[in-house]
């Protein structure tokens, strides 16, 4: 007892501990390292089940859910085997390369797009939901066509872009609606502006939109309407250097520019079709310069340059020709014809001093003053005691104050200076209170025409006011004159040959003088040539239904080769005062944008 006592090793129940202590500790850290394990699979399984329901079913418009957009798809892609997990995982942990990802981004319809250039207009509408402020971006583009791409570089099916469509669209606070068919729709980051999106290599996908078909479609669009503004300009620039006046007469069959019998307010005296002349194709002639092509008048162009604005004929017969033509062209285009309408009411145009036609939709008047020499016509007392007439020569016309602050005028003298009166001159002619004995007609002429200069220099405002001078209208009468047989019922196609023109009338030399002489611009419509070939142009015998009883008996001695048939010849006018006002306007524009 004592030997086992004496040899046994001091503290041997704690050295036993001892040798026990390090088993202990490893049974002990082995436990806790299974239950930290099970603690942590736990708390990671919860986190993971939590961010899973709050994922699968947030509302969030952002890019927090690709996964599950594809577990709640009704359809399935090529790429419905892939592991999810690794879309997930790659979400939370970006471990693509820079080209990879780029790849992706031509797949995601939530990464932000490149802004694209020339895009119309951008709307950006903030997301109305807790999540972080968004910007949905929806261009006003035109329609355009969608490229199917590959089922292998789409893993989201079609119904899944609808659904994800209409989610964004509905938390934005508003977005206007497109007009095309498909839209292009991406997220902003609130202080990212459109232009300081990240950059994306390639094409990608966004609602049905390559980016490549896109801006090919709209670089075409744009280059089309800089192709049309060129063309137009060039179109201008032609028309600005193009003498009018010096051309011919085509046929063309898309002409009259409104059909014979569509317009009632043509005078008896102009309306051959209803007079019943037989032959129609002096209507279908446009009239073409050398260099250049005057463009078709558009009625509806017309309306808007008139827009707001007075435009007037003042003049003789001819003149009034050419006003019913103009009613006419612009009334075709009017939608309700019931808001154009003479402002006194009348429907016949012969006897009075002035007429005007309103059009109530676009607020402007076409008016005509009636004054055959521009200057007035007087009466003095003779040596009888009985009433003479004479021609001031030194007096404007007595309407002169109701038109001189009109925005369009034009002006035309010249038949009336071939009666026997005029042309023998003959105790006619007056200026002051002396009555000459006998004087020139042509010198008479001249008077008239300065008189009548120096009141539109003094009158006329020529930054408000555009005046032109319509020249003289050929006659054709053979075998006389209009008061002695003279006849033209036999013409039925124009003068093809320029050596059978008449020679150009000296009075419109005289005029062309006066008018280089003005202060006032006053732009020359020098129609004497053009209606020189146009000797089927005529009523003719086509003047009116009802004869009187001489007429009757000797119809073809009372014909009308002086005045125009409308449709007819006088529309060429008012073509050549469109193409004016054109040029006009384009040239203002050009000036403002030099300055």
């Amino acid at each position: 007892m004592a030997d086992t006592t004496k040899y046994a090793p001091i503290g041997s129940s704690a050295s036993n501990n001892n040798l026990n202590l390090p088993t202990d500790l490893k049974t002990l850290f082995s436990l806790l390292k299974t239950r930290r394990t099970v603690a942590f699979a736990y708390a990671f399984t919860i986190f993971f089940v939590a961010i899973t329901v709050f994922l699968a079913f947030s509302p969030s418009q952002n890019a927090s859910s690709p996964w599950f957009t594809n577990i709640f798809s009704s359809s399935s892609s090529s790429d419905s085997n892939k592991s999810h997990l690794s879309s997930v995982f790659s979400y939370f942990f970006n471990t693509t390369s820079p080209s990879s990802s780029d790849n992706n981004n031509n797949n995601n319809p939530f990464y932000p797009p490149d802004p694209l250039p020339n895009t119309t207009s951008t709307s950006r509408s903030t997301n109305a939901t807790s999540q972080p402020p968004t910007t949905t971006l929806v261009t006003n583009t035109t329609t355009v066509k969608v490229k199917q791409e590959s089922d292998a570089a789409n893993h989201t099916s079609k119904t899944n872009n609808d659904e994800t469509a209409t989610n964004l669209t509905s938390n934005a606070v508003s977005a206007p609606a497109p007009a095309a068919s498909h839209v292009l729709v991406g997220t902003l980051d609130q202080n990212q502006s459109p232009s300081s999106s990240p950059p994306v290599k390639g094409n990608y996908s966004v609602k049905g939109v390559v980016s490549g078909n896109y801006t090919a479609s709209l670089a075409k669009k744009q280059s089309n309407n800089n192709a049309k503004d060129q063309g137009n300009d060039e179109l201008m620039e032609s028309l600005a250097k193009c003498d009018f006046f010096h051309g011919e007469w085509v046929k063309d069959d898309s002409y009259p520019l409104y059909k014979p019998g569509s317009c009632s307010l043509i005078d008896e005296q102009f309306n051959c079709i209803g007079n019943g002349r037989p032959d129609k194709d002096y209507q279908k002639y446009k009239w073409k310069p050398q260099k250049c092509t005057l463009p078709r008048l558009d009625a509806h162009r017309m309306l808007d340059l008139l827009r707001g604005k007075r435009l007037v004929f003042v003049g003789d017969s001819l003149n009034r020709n050419m006003w019913e033509s103009m009613i006419c062209i612009l009334r075709n285009a009017v939608k309700d014809k019931k808001k154009v309408y003479e402002v006194n009411g009348r429907s016949h145009f012969r006897g009075e001093a002035s007429y005007s036609f309103i059009f109530k939709d676009y607020d402007f008047t076409v008016e005509l003053f009636v004054s055959p020499f521009l200057v007035q016509e007087w009466e003095v007392p003779d040596k009888n005691g009985m009433k003479k007439e004479t021609l001031r020569l030194d007096l404007v016309g007595r309407s002169s104050d109701q038109y001189k602050d009109a925005d369009i005028i034009v002006f035309n003298t010249g038949h009336w200076w071939t009666h026997d009166k005029t042309a023998k001159g003959k105790d006619y002619y007056q200026e002051g209170s002396h009555v000459y004995n006998e004087l020139n007609v042509l010198e008479a002429f001249r008077r008239a025409i300065t008189t009548w200069s120096r009141w539109v220099d003094a009158n006329i405002n020529p930054s408000k006011s555009i005046v032109f001078f319509r020249g003289y209208s050929a006659s054709h009468f053979s075998g006389g004159q209009w008061n002695s047989g003279g006849a033209c019922d036999s013409e039925t196609v124009p003068i093809d040959n320029e050596k059978y023109l008449t020679e150009y009338p000296p009075k419109m030399r005289v005029l062309e003088k006066v008018l280089k002489n003005m202060k006032t611009h006053v732009s020359y419509l020098n129609i004497t040539r053009m209606t020189d070939f146009r000797k089927d142009g005529h009523p003719s015998i086509y003047r009116k239904q009802n004869l009187s009883p001489e007429e009757r008996k000797s119809p073809l001695r009372y014909q009308d080769c002086s005045h125009w048939c409308l449709p007819g010849v006088p529309d060429a006018w008012n073509e050549i005062l469109y193409a004016e006002l054109l040029v006009r306007q384009y040239k203002n524009k050009q000036q403002q944008k030099k300055a």
